[in-house]
């Protein structure tokens, strides 16, 4: 299953790193990643595979929120299939 990873928030050392990192532990590959940095603000947004995830969608997403608000950023992810009809005109 496919699944979109968003991080928002104040550039600083290790943001990457610390995403990829857990993603990693938990065996969700990266399938492609976009990022960019607006005067001191970070945005990154990701699309990953979570077929061979070791824990439920719903604890992974709750590991990265947790994550992100130790340090200070908004990380989120959500089935492919839901941001799609979000983000549909």
């Amino acid at each position: 299953m496919r699944a979109i990873v968003t991080v928002i928030g104040r550039d600083t050392v290790g943001i990457i790193a610390g995403v990829c990192g857990l993603l990693a532990k938990r065996q969700v590959n990266i399938l492609d990643i976009s990022q960019t940095v607006m005067q001191e603000y970070f945005t990154m947004i990701m699309l990953v595979d979570t077929e061979r995830c070791s824990e439920p969608f719903s604890a992974l997403a709750e590991e990265l929120r947790a994550w992100g608000e130790t340090v200070g950023l908004s990380v989120r992810i959500q089935h492919e299939d839901i941001f799609n009809a979000m983000h549909r005109i």
